[in-house]
């Protein structure tokens, strides 16, 4: 059992003022695996006066020092990945080599690419040309409270606390208790690298306590949040008195467009990509829209693919999908899942119950359902589970008005070798981020939505000025 009950504030390794004990469950076991204390006001309180105090210097820094110490930062995290690979999939089941290759893996990637992004920001520049004298200077925010969840917890740490570091913010970060052990992990990187006492400092707890009193407090300027709508409204509310800065980014129901002409792979990649994660990710392609002509073509590998995907434990090696996070989170994906085979759809693969041969721990058969509709609760409702709905369409218009037709805007995806119609289709989107046939959208690609998905814009060169206020400013010697 590990015991991990202190705090990081100020430098220092901090026993909590206020906690209580919280048992982290390995969902592979339902077992605990764990015991943190979730802090309370006071501990809360402490974090943002060390980052208060520390605010001064740190702005002051020059940007060259602040990104050397992201650098050490990077250098520790990459030697020790393997502890934080197994940190992550000790507390929220991804299998041990997604947990090295794409969890831990996302955050050594951020980290260089705001490295990068860093290296030429230009912190002051001209206006533009004719107006001399007149340039625009950024500038940190301040103090900043960062809230981060369970599903890829380094992706977003590292996506929250290095562009703030690099801008000369100051920070508490509250990570998901659910999944905390490899925030503390990496509170140790932080502390490694000798980043000055009470710049970074973090306080475990949940939302109603210590999530509260970050957003709601008026030292704290801005809220990075990342989780769920419902959170997100709740933060924003709580954080409207004291007029800081919110960013958030939040739900996803990601739909998948493929026609006709796409490629052999797309629906197979598509089924792949859904069920990466268990499921668990805000931009996975959980409507798949295909056109007419291939829709039986398309039920037919979607089966084969989701039949082929092997659950197994998160210790094991090998490519396989690990259980869902809690207990919670189980049974709304078992209760969604009788959801859609009440409503009419045709339950595909999968189904309701664990995976054969797995009688204990949080797994989720990969389940899909065919012949959607677009009233149906699956097709409306984030599922956060392996849970993929399918549905025809006959033209694009149909699948564009499909498409959007969600109160969430995060990620669309399409398929397809017409290249004026898969431009169009992207553009057509309602969304953040918009993706072609499985291509990356690039290193330091902004991350975030729009709609109910929240409007952050997190990675390169704008996650950077995220956290920066935007000085205008006249009479500028040359």
């Amino acid at each position: 059992m590990i015991e991990k009950r202190e705090f990081y504030i100020n430098g220092e390794w901090v026993a909590p003022q206020a906690g209580r004990d919280y048992a982290v469950i390995d969902p592979s076991t339902e077992e605990p695996c764990a015991v943190i204390s979730l802090g309370g006001t006071a501990d809360a309180e402490a974090g943002i006066a060390a980052a208060k105090a520390a605010l001064p210097a740190w702005r002051a820094t020059p940007p060259g020092e602040r990104i050397a110490y992201v650098e050490k930062i990077l250098s520790i995290y990459q030697a020790r990945v393997h502890e934080m690979a197994e940190a992550i999939s000790l507390e929220m089941g991804a299998p041990i080599d997604f947990a090295l290759a794409e969890q831990a893996g996302a955050g050594s990637w951020h980290i260089q690419n705001f490295i990068e992004a860093a290296r030429e920001f230009q912190w002051v520049h001209p206006l533009g040309d004719g107006t001399p004298g007149a340039m625009i200077s950024y500038e940190p925010v301040g103090v900043v409270g960062l809230i981060t969840p369970w599903n890829w917890p380094m992706n977003q740490v590292t996506l929250k606390v290095i562009p703030a570091l690099i801008a000369g913010c100051t920070m508490v970060l509250k990570p998901s208790e659910e999944a905390p052990l490899s925030s503390l992990l990496f509170a140790e990187f932080v502390a490694a690298a000798g980043v000055p006492a009470g710049v970074f400092n973090l306080v475990n707890g949940d939302g109603a306590g210590v999530g509260t009193v970050l957003s709601g407090h008026p030292d704290v300027e801005m809220i990075s949040f990342t989780g769920s709508t419902r959170a997100g409204r709740a933060i924003s509310r709580n954080a409207a008195e004291t007029l800081k800065r919110v960013c958030l980014e939040l739900g996803g129901k990601g739909a998948n467009v493929i026609f006709a002409d796409a490629d052999e792979d797309a629906v197979r990649r598509g089924v792949v990509h859904m069920f990466e994660n268990a499921g668990q990710s805000c931009n996975a392609p959980s409507r798949m829209l295909v056109q007419r002509p291939v829709y039986d073509q398309a039920l037919s590998i979607a089966k084969a693919t989701a039949e082929a995907t092997k659950v197994g434990s998160p210790r094991e090696s090998g490519d396989h999908i690990g259980p869902v996070i809690n207990q919670a989170q189980f049974e709304k994906i078992q209760g969604l899942i009788e959801t859609g085979i009440k409503e009419g759809a045709t339950l595909l693969a999968g189904g309701l119950g664990r995976p054969e041969g797995l009688n204990k721990g949080y797994y989720v058969r990969p389940t899909i359902f065919a012949d959607c509709t677009p009233d149906m609760t699956i097709m409306r409702e984030e599922i956060f589970g392996p849970v993929l709905s399918i549905m025809p369409f006959d033209t694009e218009e149909e699948a564009l008005t499909v498409a959007n037709d969600t109160p969430y805007g995060l990620t669309n995806y399409v398929q397809g070798q017409n290249g004026e119609q898969v431009n169009r289709v992207l553009r057509a989107f309602h969304s953040g981020m918009a993706v072609a046939n499985g291509k990356s959208r690039g290193a330091g690609a902004p991350f975030g939505g729009v709609s109910a998905s929240g409007r952050a814009r997190e990675g390169g060169r704008w996650g950077i000025e995220e956290f920066c206020d935007s000085k205008s400013i006249g009479g500028w010697f040359e």
